[in-house]
């Protein structure tokens, strides 16, 4: 009898440790756009937390818990929250958001698959955000984004630029192969 496939897994939500629950409120609020949903103290002695979501299905996306000494950040590459957006003008107006609120360290960076602003909030930990191109190619792989460009010349540019790597692909192709798989008991 075959194995049966492990239930499929989407991510719920994060925690993140804060220091300053009112600063990260408002980088969260004001500068990406999230809505508290909840806020307040669980129990006497626990810090305080708030719940923060941009999805009507779910009450939280986002949950800041204020500790007096989080753990220590990692760099924003590689330890991150990451947020899907819909279009280049989307994560285009996300980065005059940062640029208004004077967020620096911001990295405009194509993967190739998809096209992402990476950035620190206020305590250190890494952001991303990003909107997914047309194509896949074998990953890791990181090349310029100038979100100064058009979006033709944008996916153009990075066409020409992965178009040879492995496994490039429309991303469609790749996503249709990718269920096939994904519908396979897992091979060890």
């Amino acid at each position: 009898m075959a194995e049966p496939l492990p239930p499929r897994l989407t991510l719920g939500h994060t925690t993140l440790a804060v220091r300053d629950i009112d600063t990260m409120v408002a980088f969260y609020t004001e500068v990406l756009g999230f809505h508290v949903t909840n806020r307040g103290e669980p129990v006497p002695g626990m810090g305080e937390m708030a719940f923060l979501s941009q999805d009507p299905s779910a009450h939280h996306q986002i949950v800041l818990v204020e500790e007096a000494e989080p753990p220590a950040r990692g760099f924003a590459l590689t330890d991150h929250l990451a947020f899907r957006t819909g279009t280049l003008d989307d994560l285009r107006a996300i980065g005059r958001r940062l640029e208004e609120a004077k967020v620096e360290g911001v990295m405009p960076i194509s993967h190739g698959n998809a096209w992402s602003l990476y950035f620190p909030d206020p305590e250190g930990n890494g952001v991303e955000c990003f909107v997914d191109s047309p194509f896949h190619v074998a990953q890791p792989h990181a090349g310029p984004l100038d979100l100064d460009a058009s979006d033709d010349e944008i996916e153009a540019t990075t066409r020409r630029t992965i178009e040879l790597l492995p496994e490039f692909q429309p991303f469609d192709e790749w996503r249709r192969a990718m269920a096939a798989r994904l519908a396979e008991p897992a091979r060890g």
